[in-house]
């Protein structure tokens, strides 16, 4: 009978957020992944755990994915943790769970702390609708890419940073998106927690005389959808309301809904645009 994979969520900082289920899992499981195994022997000696480790990372996530895989098929739990927070958001734990699910082993969660969730409920900024991005691609072009996409993102924006790369990155924000209000957190459920809502504009003023410390999650405020539709009204009347008409017409729409189509592209009543297009015959 195969066994089974647990993704345990491990403390972000706190050690007191650790769950009687997570430690229970991995005294009971046969072996632990773990994303740095010199990093996690403290957190397993802190809950006394004496279940041996093997090291599970970027550099060999495919590789070992598959060995783990194969220890599982034959019988064995096993339990994957990160550095901190839950595995497989933004990690190579998201291999995998792919492996496993495509063997057919059974893949359990033990929900627990996580950055992006944690700094998302203190931003003040909109936590109905979000996107979570991780890191910015270091390779320009995908990174272009990356900021482009967001520039008309209406859902709150949630990415993470280093300290060495913050400066550049509140910079490119700021030259793709506008001055939009952000969060940025630190040191999540430490001691020195801390919270500073601020805009792109200030953040980069203050980090101009302050050095980043600490590895950050930052939190930016969408794009509004009067914004949006602004833009996209602007968009529309750059075409002649003859050359409006001709887009949908050409798509076989009727000069009817073409009409109404317009106007709606507009923000116009039907009848103003009958009106516009008389006087302009």
């Amino acid at each position: 009978m195969a066994g089974k994979l647990f993704l345990c969520a491990t403390p972000i900082g706190n050690l007191g957020d650790m769950t009687p289920r997570v430690v229970e899992t991995l005294e009971m499981v046969d072996v632990i992944a773990a994303e740095d195994t010199r990093n996690s022997i403290r957190l397993l000696n802190h809950f006394e755990i004496k279940t041996p480790m093997t090291s599970y990372h970027e550099f060999n996530k495919v590789e070992k994915a598959n060995q783990l895989v194969g220890q599982m098929l034959n019988g064995k739990n096993i339990a994957l943790i990160t550095d901190a927070g839950t595995p497989a958001i933004s990690d190579p734990g998201e291999v995998l769970v792919q492996k496993c699910q495509e063997a057919g082993i059974v893949v359990t969660s033990l929900p627990g702390p996580a950055a992006c969730i944690t700094a998302l409920t203190l931003s003040g900024l909109s936590t109905r609708r979000f996107c979570f991005e991780g890191f910015l691609s270091a390779d320009k072009k995908e990174r272009k890419y990356i900021l482009e996409a967001l520039q008309n993102e209406t859902r709150t924006i949630i990415l993470y940073e280093a300290p060495h790369h913050l400066i550049k990155t509140l910079r490119d924000l700021y030259e793709m998106l506008g001055d939009r209000r952000i969060t940025l957190c630190r040191e999540l459920t430490k001691r020195f927690e801390t919270v500073y809502p601020t805009t792109l504009e200030k953040a980069l003023q203050y980090y101009e005389t302050e050095e980043p410390r600490g590895e950050y999650v930052l939190v930016i405020e969408g794009k509004s959808r009067e914004a949006c539709r602004e833009e996209k009204i602007a968009a529309w009347n750059e075409m002649s309301l003859t050359e409006h008409m001709a887009y949908y017409e050409k798509q076989g729409v009727s000069q009817k809904d073409a009409m109404k189509q317009v106007a709606k592209d507009r923000g116009l009543g039907k009848r103003d645009v009958y009106k516009q297009l008389l006087e302009m015959q």
